[in-house]
């Protein structure tokens, strides 16, 4: 069944569910950006939202709850940008890369831009909640960090990328770099100027830096 047959079949009743856990997380993830997750409540999250407890608690079990599942959209959302062309093994010559590169980098911008409060619990905060969570957000950049070496081990491979090129290494700073390029973007989303040289540089970086 495609998603829009399913869609379809879902009763009114199914649709407004889906839609108010979706409504739920997103007053969520504004709240935990404004006050800071441990000082937001169950009941902030519910008066902002115009609902009541009962309500929320048919949904999510706790305020940690629902911070899993911020967490889990967004993975998804960035694990899904990283699929079909612009999977590690999809180009075959640094011209290609350049193209991946630039959608990728228009993908994850449009992320950032579309969920700054996610981007900003995660890039900012999340650390900081428990030893669970800190583990959490540290494996998903590692997990990052090992699929950008794929892209790597792929270009150098194919002789596009340096031979000497240390993929794991690079993977890392990689990461790094789109970090700090989302922060930037967090601190001033405004400085459309700004953005566009930080994009163009890590691009140069990516590509001209370890072409072949």
């Amino acid at each position: 069944m495609s998603v829009m047959n399913e869609k379809k079949s879902l009763s009114r009743a199914e649709r407004q569910k889906i839609q108010l856990r979706t409504d739920i997380i997103e007053t969520a993830s504004a709240e935990f950006a404004e006050r800071g997750y441990h000082q937001t409540s169950i009941s902030d999250i519910a008066q902002r939202l115009g609902i009541g407890h009962g309500t929320f608690y048919r949904h999510f079990k706790n305020k940690r709850d629902i911070l899993d599942h911020v967490i889990d959209d967004v993975s998804s959302k960035i694990a899904n940008t990283l699929l079909n062309e612009n999977a590690p093994g999809a180009v075959n010559s640094l011209d290609d890369y350049r193209e991946q590169c630039l959608r990728i980098s228009k993908q994850l911008a449009n992320i950032v831009r579309d969920n700054p409060n996610t981007a900003r619990l995660v890039l900012l905060e999340a650390t900081s909640i428990d030893p669970e969570m800190t583990q959490r957000i540290m494996g998903f950049f590692d997990w990052a960090a090992k699929l950008v070496s794929a892209y790597m081990e792929h270009g150098v491979k194919l002789g596009f990328f340096r031979e000497d090129l240390d993929a794991e290494a690079t993977g890392h700073v990689i990461v790094g770099l789109i970090m700090t390029s989302a922060l930037s973007f967090l601190r001033s989303p405004d400085d459309k100027a700004m953005q566009k040289r930080m994009a163009d540089a890590v691009l140069r970086i990516l590509v001209d830096g370890i072409g072949a």
